[in-house]
């Protein structure tokens, strides 16, 4: 937020110097302050800045503050945030533009700064409600609606019964599933909401929808779609072919135009329709001739191809933007123009895969995110001999939890792509993070053959699990700055450039993942290089309820894994950075600091 923070009162100025560290907002002073720029009255800078804030924080008294502000507030929706805390820094009060402007969470957010007490009066905030006014700001959507916006607050508020209509996916639309108030019903298709059932209909789509007689409707619309555009040479006037786009989109086909990018081929950046577009923000992409040839043209142009060299450049360009997504347009013309819409796949509300790290062993080390993720998982397909099903214990009542530890990877994908032809949400569960040493590869290559949605939710891995159980920082200044994970070679062959013995040569910080089993050869290739009194740490099941962690030297490193019998679930960890508390980081250093701030500074 562009926020100021006004100093009404001497008493407040330790709050005021806290405010402006932590959040680095501009500070004015009706006294001489060192850290704040003096004004001689506050009505003198509202009348400068009242348009041009988008917050007000006052420190002093309340009364002071809304007699100052009283003459400039017009309208929530355009007002600035105001918030107001005491010089004592106790309480910090909404004041004006609560959740429309984002005075509640400012107010929220300077309370934690200062250890206060938050005083937020607006209901839907006290009464866990989404503030449906600041939807759209908050998950970059437009808004549309031929009703008046304080008639749909106030009735979804007082909780008149209200219809959902999701036609996409995307953050905002998780959140809103997962926060569902008990008024709220989700609805497949716009012809459940009916008058006699709902007073309110809140709708994501990019779809246009008619008005529904007797109910409310607020429709919000994603900016999901790529646009591909092919244009005559030097063809205008801009402004009218901008309009038909608009016009065949909207009327024809029932599409909002809320483009995420415009997309088209490299010879066309000078274009006046092109340029237009740039002028008012909306971002474009440009593809050269080889890239759109690369792409399939399911509609191609002999005439395009002998111009441009590509059979086609308004649908290429679209399924290019969109990561090879799903074509909904397919090429329409226009006078001058053609035109074609596609959407990435993981925007679809069909089935989908989240590949989740699980995290090291220990349930309360997995991702908010991931954790999220296996609430709402309709089939759980998690590592068993990798991943404890502690993990899975927060599944959702009726959903499938299976492990995949007797499964071949056939199996697991067959069962993974019968639940998503269902619709389904699958969650693929992985020890650690699913990138190192995941073995997901295989996984996504299938995901990609049959153009199935996915993603990848990261986690933390046993390497920072060994660094936090040993109680090490695992790179030392001067000392050590590099930390290598690796493997030993066992029967999958390691390329000859990543021998043990050759990662060795740097001395790094050293964690090898699945080689308890083939300890002798570890062993033996490390000792070419590290020297035999190096620290090493064995560590088996790392967060897990039964971990065991066994500290030693380098010569004893064998004897340590094979006399305490432990197995492939064990990090091998090499290197001086084990238990160091030698050297210290530049960080702390005062003159560093010193050049740090006076960067900030200059």
């Amino acid at each position: 937020m562009k926020t100021a923070i006004i100093l009404i009162s001497e008493a407040g100025n330790s709050v005021a110097t806290i405010l402006q560290k932590e959040f680095g907002y501009d500070l004015f002073s009706l006294h001489y302050e060192p850290n704040a720029t003096h004004i001689e009255s506050i009505d003198s800078l509202l009348k400068a800045e009242w348009e041009q804030r988008e917050a007000f924080i006052f420190i002093g008294a309340l009364g002071i503050c809304v007699r100052s502000i009283a003459p400039f507030i017009a309208d929530k929706h355009q007002d600035p945030a105001v918030v107001c805390t005491d010089a004592t820094g106790k309480n910090v009060i909404s004041v004006v533009s609560g959740h429309a402007g984002g005075a509640n969470r400012l107010t929220r957010e300077v309370a934690s700064a200062l250890g206060a007490h938050p005083v937020v009066t607006t209901l839907s905030d006290n009464s866990n409600l989404w503030a449906v006014d600041r939807l759209a700001k908050e998950n970059g959507w437009t808004e549309h609606t031929d009703d008046k916006m304080n008639d749909i607050v106030f009735a979804f508020v007082n909780r008149e019964p209200t219809a959902l209509l999701l036609d996409i996916r995307d953050r905002g639309t998780e959140e809103l599933e997962e926060s569902l108030p008990d008024h709220v019903t989700v609805v497949s298709s716009w012809d459940e909401i009916d008058a006699t059932r709902f007073k309110l209909a809140l709708i994501v789509s990019p779809k246009v929808y008619r008005k529904l007689a007797g109910v409310l409707t607020l429709q919000f619309v994603p900016r999901i779609f790529d646009i591909g555009i092919g244009l005559a040479r030097q063809a205008q006037p801009a402004a009218e072919i901008i309009r038909n786009i608009i016009d065949m989109l909207e009327r024809q086909h029932g599409l909002h135009f809320a483009p995420r990018q415009i997309c088209t081929i490299d010879v066309k950046a000078d274009e006046p329709v092109i340029r237009q577009w740039q002028s008012e923000g909306i971002p474009v992409r440009f593809y050269t001739a080889r890239e759109l040839a690369a792409t399939e043209a399911p509609t191609p142009s002999e005439t395009v191809e002998k111009h441009v060299g590509t059979p086609g450049v308004c649908e290429p360009a679209a399924i290019l933007a969109s990561e090879n997504g799903v074509l909904l347009l397919p090429k329409q013309k226009g006078k001058d123009f053609t035109v074609a819409v596609a959407v990435d796949r993981k925007y679809l509300r069909q089935g989908h895969i989240e590949i989740v790290g699980a995290g090291p062993g220990d349930p309360e080390l997995v991702s908010v995110r991931g954790r999220r993720m296996l609430e709402k998982a309709d089939l759980i397909l998690y590592a068993g001999s990798l991943v404890p099903r502690e993990l899975t214990e927060c599944a959702k009542e009726g959903a499938v939890v299976r492990s995949s530890a007797s499964m071949a990877i056939e199996e697991q994908c067959r069962l993974m792509k019968e639940f998503y032809d269902r619709g389904k949400f699958i969650v693929r569960l992985h020890t650690g993070d699913p990138c190192i040493f995941g073995a997901i590869q295989e996984q996504m290559a299938f995901f990609d053959e049959y153009h199935m949605s996915y993603h990848i939710t990261p986690g933390i891995s046993s390497f920072l699990a060994a660094a936090a159980e040993l109680r090490s920082q695992f790179t030392i200044p001067e000392r050590v700055q590099t930390i290598i994970l690796t493997r030993g070679e066992g029967r999958t062959p390691m390329p000859e450039r990543e021998k043990l013995h050759l990662l060795a040569r740097s001395r790094s910080t050293m964690c090898i993942f699945l080689s308890a089993s083939i300890v002798d050869d570890v062993q033996q290739q490390l000792l070419q290089e590290y020297p035999e009194d190096t620290p090493v740490a064995a560590c088996y099941h790392l967060t897990w309820r039964d971990q065991r962690i066994y500290r030693g030297k380098l010569k004893d490193l064998a004897s340590i894994v094979k006399g305490n019998k432990l197995t492939l679930t064990t990090m091998l960890v090499v290197g001086d950075a084990i238990d160091n508390r030698r050297g210290n980081s530049a960080l702390y250093d005062r003159h560093f600091t010193h050049l740090f701030r006076k960067g900030i500074e200059d």
